[in-house]
């Protein structure tokens, strides 16, 4: 009843008002690369990544700005899209959509000249943002200290998109609900401490999600806490992520606990090197080390832009690969990246 009377109180503030003329916006990206697999055979080694996105934008007479996205994906196909209404009540923006994963969004913020420590492939990692890509509702909001707040709903985790006026049925009958939130604080903002960590962010994230409606088994859940800031031309960051990855039957229960470091130098505005270290130890519920061996990827990335495009490098090694003992996973990538 509660969700009801929102609904309509939504549709009566929108219907009320007008609209005014919007405007229609295409961004995207071209990558070329050249990526050596030093530890197993690579063959051709050119790729290429195109990516393009429709932007629409336009404004209610009572402040609300109302957005329309819809990219696609290399074959050209429709991929994700995503609703947002601004500016409600002048205090949050509130959407719907595939493109709204808040932890997806804070996966390795850590800070890096080119690509995370495993961004060109050295090394098999977990990652936190499990509801990406599904159709999920969301808000935002900016508070007092705290700072930005982002949370999203997923009433099925299916990974189905509906159409207006459809719903996703019985598919995949044996998976929930998701959520996730996750904080940004300046602690700049905070009081006291302000004094001493201005320059630095506090990012919190949780997610939870039901991956089997059984009896006897567990919800995947991700946890995050990333301390980012810079001092001069320095910027640095450490992460801590934390994945159980959900039961969906008896005994199978697993976690992962991932730590990332980086730290980077701008030489100057278009040149800057990096360096990123990521480790990853698989264990039990028991916090057992269940015989496998933590995996690290050290890399050192440089990254030069001018104008809209910006050449990358990464030479990246791993040691434990895929958590097997002295197995080896090194890369190396050269990219050429076009913004428009």
């Amino acid at each position: 009843m509660k969700i009801t009377k929102i609904l309509v109180a939504l549709s009566f503030l929108f219907a009320v008002t007008t609209a005014q003329a919007g405007e229609m916006t295409v961004t995207g990206s071209m990558k070329a690369t050249y990526q050596s697999e030093q530890d197993s055979t690579t063959g051709n080694p050119l790729g290429m990544d195109r990516e393009i996105a429709f932007t629409g934008t336009t404004e209610l007479d009572n402040g609300i700005n109302m957005t329309v996205m819809q990219d696609f994906d290399d074959a050209g196909a429709f991929g994700n899209a995503k609703l947002t209404f601004g500016n409600v009540m002048g205090m949050v923006d509130i959407y719907v959509g595939t493109d709204g994963s808040e932890m997806d969004a804070v996966d390795d913020i850590t800070p890096t000249a080119f690509e995370e420590a495993n961004g060109a492939g050295s090394g098999t990692y977990q990652d936190i943002g499990g509801l990406a890509d599904e159709m999920g509702v969301g808000i935002k909001a900016s508070l007092p200290i705290v700072g930005t707040v982002s949370a999203q709903y997923v009433p099925k985790v299916d990974g189905t998109e509906n159409s207006d006026g459809n719903a996703s049925g019985d598919a995949s009958a044996s998976v929930g609900s998701g959520f996730e939130v996750v904080s940004k604080t300046s602690l700049g903002d905070v009081p006291v401490l302000g004094d001493f960590l201005g320059g630095n962010t506090l990012t919190l994230g949780f997610a939870e999600e039901e991956v089997s409606t059984a009896a006897s088994t567990d919800d995947r859940q991700e946890y995050t806490l990333a301390l980012t800031g810079s001092y001069g031309n320095f910027s640095y960051g450490y992460q801590k992520e934390h994945i159980a990855a959900g039961m969906t039957a008896a005994g199978e229960h697993v976690k992962y606990d991932v730590d990332t470091i980086g730290i980077a130098y701008a030489i100057n505005d278009a040149l800057s090197i990096s360096y990123n270290i990521t480790e990853e130890q698989k264990g039990d519920h028991t916090d057992a080390d269940i015989g496998t061996y933590k995996q690290e990827t050290d890399a050192l990335n440089i990254g030069y832009t001018i104008g809209g495009i910006t050449l990358g490098f990464q030479e990246a090694s791993t040691d434990n690969a895929n958590q097997v003992k002295d197995a080896k996973d090194d890369t190396r990538r050269i990219q050429v990246t076009a913004n428009f």
